[in-house]
């Protein structure tokens, strides 16, 4: 590897011209990063993914810089960037930490109707609109993008996988095959954007299947070589009974499985692997604003890793500023492949662990856990608990007392909360409703009180407050429901996603 001292380096990659856009049409002429990217491989004669911390670090502060040049030429975005750190050229990641967040109501009066906070407005034509799926108060939301900008985004992206992935876990000699049962819809673009990451992956054969049935199922895994679908949790969870009719060749053949939008449940990942004795489960976690956000590369960690160089990943506290390394925070990314259609600093609405960055002699990159939705909190009695925090603890003490291992049972699950009665029910489904239903009435005022307890010790302010427990007790109706799998009484949302809580009216 041969790297120039970094500043020479650096400078040779961003001439001067770059930190000074001078008008839109300047902008929409600029490099795009893709290319700045490659071209700094070659003067390194090292992939970017391989370069160290330090010199990775510089060069991302040096694109953010730029893209701050590229906001300012937009008077919103110059008046809250100003705002924030004043006029001058930013230096490091810490003032640039100080710049707002971009939550989605901002989101959505920035890039909605006129689309105020677009750098090259929509009438010059080559972006793509997708919907974000709308926000707390029930405003829609779209997302911009650069069709350029996302073609390189694919590729990035479908390369990364390729190195990290796929030649981990499926054998060169054979034909690889890599679809997924995602589709566009009323605007959703899910299909159309991990497609474009998926088509990307190199020497990989690409199958855009959508909504899948057993039977197209069955063809696909008729095809020679080896497979691997991305899906969302329930399309995932459906390949334990697509299995009765395969041979064991085919189902041998099965090598990857990617699961987006949620948490697979431990009970589908242990059907999945005696059924698939290849198969390696993972998580591809993205979001419609940022397409391909983290990859889970070892199937035995729940550990994701960035793709390096293609997002600045923020993971913040209240105050908008970076935790330390194993402490929980908001999710906050900035697309670096967005000159003409930027967001700085947008705060997707996910809760994640910050874990110590992943370091190799050929991968250096940031890693975090997710741990759910920011916004999946219980709320009884003016209380507010934090549902997954809430279900851990919940699920350890019910295997600790030995009325029944949670991960061991449960095929989806869903907490229900109606606030007019201040009842919290958890739906699970299984497979042996009769004998669960037996070992419930059976310990029903026991696993109430387990509720409770959880409850409250999931908010890590409290201590198990005696008071706060009578209150529960008391005023709330805690219950555990077991249904059958695709059982109606679990709400799903239209485009077949279980969210972890709903309110019922």
């Amino acid at each position: 590897m041969h790297i120039h001292p970094s500043k020479e380096l650096l400078k040779t990659v961003f001439p001067d011209f770059l930190f000074n856009p001078q008008s839109i049409q300047n902008i929409a002429q600029f490099p795009t990063f893709l290319s700045t990217i490659r071209y700094f491989e070659r003067l390194t004669e090292t992939y970017f993914d391989a370069i160290p911390f330090e010199i990775q670090n510089e060069f991302i502060l040096k694109r953010l810089k730029q893209l701050i040049e590229i906001c300012r030429v937009n008077p919103i975005w110059k008046e809250r960037i100003d705002q924030a750190i004043g006029k001058e050229k930013l230096n490091d990641f810490e003032t640039f930490s100080a710049i707002p967040l971009t939550d989605k109501e901002i989101y959505t009066d920035l890039f909605s109707g006129k689309r105020p906070g677009m750098i090259v407005p929509i009438e010059n034509g080559n972006f793509q609109i997708a919907n974000s799926g709308g926000t707390a108060s029930g405003r829609s939301s779209e997302i911009v993008f650069s069709k350029k900008e996302l073609r390189d985004t694919y590729r990035w992206a479908g390369n990364f996988i390729g190195k990290h992935i796929i030649s981990r876990y499926m054998e060169e000699q054979q034909a690889k095959w890599i679809g997924t049962t995602l589709s566009d819809s009323q605007l959703w673009s899910s299909g159309t954007m991990v497609g474009g990451v998926l088509q990307e992956i190199p020497n990989v054969n690409y199958l855009g299947i959508g909504p899948m049935s057993a039977k197209i199922y069955q063809r696909i895994m008729q095809n020679p070589g080896q497979k691997g679908f991305m899906g969302i949790v329930r399309d995932i969870a459906m390949l334990v009974p697509y299995a009765s009719e395969l041979n064991d060749q085919q189902k041998g053949s099965l090598r990857i499985a990617l699961y987006g939008s949620g948490c697979l449940p431990e009970k589908i990942k242990s059907d999945l692997k005696d059924i698939y004795q290849n198969l390696i489960i993972l998580s591809f976690f993205a979001a419609t604003q940022a397409e391909t956000i983290g990859l889970q590369l070892n199937p035995e960690s729940s550990i994701l890793t960035a793709v390096p160089g293609l997002h600045l990943i923020e993971i913040v506290n209240k105050n908008g500023k970076w935790v330390r390394e194993n402490e929980e925070g908001d999710l906050v990314v900035t697309r670096l492949f967005a000159n003409e259609a930027p967001v700085l600093r947008y705060k997707l609405g996910d809760r994640v662990i910050r874990r110590p960055n992943y370091t190799s002699r050929f991968l250096n990159s940031i890693q975090f856990e997710y741990v759910g939705r920011s916004d999946d909190f219980i709320s009884l009695i003016n209380h507010q608990f934090y549902a997954p925090h809430f279900l851990t603890l919940l699920s350890k003490k019910l295997e600790t007392d030995s009325i029944f291992s949670f991960n061991k049972i449960a095929e989806e699950f869903q907490f229900q909360i109606n606030q007019n009665t201040e009842t919290l029910n958890l739906i699970i489904a299984i497979s042996n409703l009769y004998e669960m239903k037996n070992q419930y009435d059976k310990h029903k005022d026991k696993i109430c009180d387990i509720m409770i307890q959880s409850l409250i010790e999931s908010d890590k302010k409290n201590t198990l407050s005696h008071s706060l427990f009578e209150k529960l007790k008391h005023k709330c109706q805690f219950n555990i429901h077991f249904v059958e799998k695709e059982s109606s009484m679990i709400y799903r949302t239209d485009v077949g996603k279980t969210p972890l809580i709903y309110k019922k009216q």
